[in-house]
């Protein structure tokens, strides 16, 4: 028999309990930055845990009791140690992340998609009916999805108006590649189409019923500043300039010559709504998300041309 000081964790931790009980511990001791879809160390754990053995994310308890098999814990115990060792974030170590349940694919050539646009569209809160201010969901037609990165919030305005054609931008490449292959999983290839370019230049003068963006918002400080898992993220993902808002402006500058007369821009922008409304004179309106207030605004395509 092997002395004690010869076992493995994975001699000792059988149960799914047991393995989220050591990750807590590891982590919290390893004191962790979260932020990538968890915001503390047993929500993390849950999430690489779950993960890690495919199963539904968004409930542990049916699972706590369930005893694993051997290779399985070394597996999840290699996942911890990773997320220690590397820093990076947990969705990179799985490969997966998601948004209102909805899974997505990502990598290191993406930034890890957490934007609060994909709850206000996936839950309603922007239609006429729940107060918001866009048409009803069957009357949008065309919309365009810029600096998309892993191309979710494109699926996901697929996913939310049923008769849009969406096109999706972005400047990386490596990000479209990414892109490609959620818009695969999701067998959205009829609907939404994604485009290599600089916010509206590939665009050719189309207009859209809706633009969301999520564009990069950080100031150049911050991201000096930044813990390691968010600087295992591309920078061009987050770096907005010294306030964060260089991308913003130009978005604002070009967005309604990309409207049709009913349309609107809904972009999120961080904690720069001072900055902004000091800087343009635009009736803002501000909407709030069950984990944000006021760093998410719309202007209808009337708003941005002074009318």
């Amino acid at each position: 028999m092997p002395s004690a000081s010869a076992l493995s964790p994975a001699d000792e931790l059988l149960t799914l309990r047991d393995l989220v009980r050591y990750a807590v511990t590891r982590f919290s001791q390893a004191r962790l930055t979260y932020g990538h879809g968890t915001t503390t160390a047993l929500d993390e754990a849950a999430f690489m845990m779950l993960e890690g053995l495919s199963l539904p994310v968004d409930e542990l308890g049916p699972w706590l009791d369930a005893r694993l098999t051997r290779p399985e814990r070394e597996r999840l115990i290699g996942l911890i140690e990773a997320r220690i060792a590397t820093r990076k974030p947990a969705p990179y170590l799985v490969g997966r992340a998601y948004i209102q349940g909805v899974p997505f694919r990502v990598d290191e050539r993406v930034i890890v998609p957490r934007s609060y646009l994909g709850e206000m569209m996936m839950t309603g809160a922007l239609t006429q009916d729940g107060a918001g201010p866009i048409p009803e969901p069957f009357e949008v037609t065309r919309v365009l999805d810029l600096c998309t990165g892993s191309g979710c919030l494109a699926i996901l305005a697929a996913m939310a108006y049923p008769n849009a054609a969406v096109d999706a931008v972005d400047l990386s490449k490596d990000a479209l590649e990414v892109a490609r292959l959620n818009v695969a999983d999701h067998e959205m290839e009829d609907r939404v189409h994604l485009v290599a370019g600089d916010l509206f230049k590939p665009l050719a003068g189309r207009r859209y019923d809706l633009i969301i963006a999520n564009p990069p918002y950080v100031a150049q400080a911050e991201v000096n500043a930044f813990p390691a898992e968010y600087r295992a993220e591309p920078v061009m993902a987050h770096l907005g300039g010294a306030d964060g808002l260089d991308i913003v402006r130009r978005i604002l500058a070009t967005a309604g010559d990309h409207l049709t007369p009913e349309g609107g821009l809904l972009c999120e922008i961080g904690t720069g709504r001072d900055i902004l409304e000091a800087e343009f004179d635009l009736p803002f309106l501000w909407l709030d998300s069950a984990e944000s207030e006021g760093e998410v605004f719309w202007l209808s395509a009337a708003d941005l041309a002074g009318e």
